[in-house]
């Protein structure tokens, strides 16, 4: 197996191929560890293995179960979580995986079932799932996500094979969190690193947070230069965002959210999600200027690049592409 984008826990790694490989891979597997060390990211690595058909080490990441796996539109996987305030999973979920889990596979050998978060599972909930796991159909593979195992009921767990993950070397934990923000400096991350033990996730959380603010400003910017007669606005407004592919990821993810708000306002909702301030006001000059038919075309335009932001499109092309796209459906 490969293991694109997870730091460190090499034990657990070798472990997780040597089964895979052997196709001894459980039909059960538990990760536990605390949060931001990559246990969804894992989680979602084994099931796009099990759903690869490709040559050598899967997940090969080029084939069409890779790509749909990434794209989080394979057939064969289904996600779930819990979800309303308290983050809890419905019985109700689990009852329907219980119902499509004897589904044969539409695509791949196998169905995987993402359960992330399994901890916020009610007892019920628990209990509806292990009459699953008692005797699943032989292509189903359930992988758990939960900060400690103990969480779940013992019937549960005895029915799965528990991976327990640890923060990576300091080095790896480096590596890890420049590669997500590369805005950071060396010196920056290790500072980082020992600040917060290796925890990758919280790591990149501490750079993103400030990402967050700046990649407001900058799709404010954007936005607001999109309508202008000249060219030279929007040009400076994306120039901070030709090298940085976290910066774009963020951006377009604020674009989208203006776009939609755009929208809404020329609908008459006065339901906005980028929030007020400025975003209000970028989002209204645009639905004051555009037609109604380009409106609805931008936050597609946004959302598309950002799917190929994660798809490691060139950046600066990318950027450009985007400028002369968004130009084109301001009319300019």
């Amino acid at each position: 197996m490969r293991f694109p984008g997870f730091a460190g826990n090499q034990e657990v790694k070798q472990l997780l191929s040597k089964l895979f490989t052997e196709g001894r891979l459980p039909h059960a597997i538990i990760l536990q560890g605390e949060d931001g060390l990559g246990k969804h990211t894992l989680a979602k690595l084994i099931a796009a293995a099990a759903v690869c058909t490709g040559e050598g080490e899967a997940p090969c990441g080029g084939c069409p179960g890779c790509i749909k796996a990434a794209a989080g539109s394979h057939p064969d996987i289904h996600t779930a979580q819990g979800s309303g305030a308290s983050r809890s999973f419905h019985v109700e979920e689990i009852r329907f995986i219980r119902s499509d889990v004897y589904k044969k596979p539409h695509e791949a050998r196998r169905r995987v079932y993402l359960l992330l978060g399994a901890h916020t599972m009610s007892v019920q909930a628990q209990n509806a799932l292990l009459k699953v796991l008692e005797e699943p159909p032989e292509y189903a593979l359930f992988i758990l996500t939960c900060p400690s195992a103990s969480a779940l009921l013992p019937t549960v767990c005895s029915r799965a094979q528990i991976f327990t993950l640890s923060p990576p070397s300091p080095e790896e934990a480096v590596q890890a969190a420049r590669q997500v923000c590369p805005q950071a400096t060396p010196s920056e991350m290790e500072e980082a690193a020992a600040r917060y033990g290796c925890n990758v996730g919280k790591m990149i959380a501490a750079f993103t947070e400030k990402t967050q603010g700046e990649a407001v400003e900058m799709a404010v910017a954007i936005a607001s230069a999109a309508c202008l007669p000249q060219e030279l606005p929007l040009l400076e407004a994306t120039a901070p965002m030709l090298r940085d592919r976290a910066m774009v990821r963020a951006v377009m993810e604020q674009l989208t959210l203006i776009f939609r708000d755009a929208c809404a306002v020329r609908a008459g909702s006065p339901i906005l999600l980028a929030g007020g301030g400025e975003c209000e006001k970028a989002a209204r000059v645009l639905a004051d200027r555009l037609t109604r038919n380009r409106l609805v075309q931008l936050p597609a335009l946004a959302e598309e690049t950002r799917r190929r932001v994660d798809r490691n499109a060139n950046t600066p092309l990318l950027v450009t592409e985007f400028c002369a796209r968004l130009r084109m459906l301001a009319g300019k």
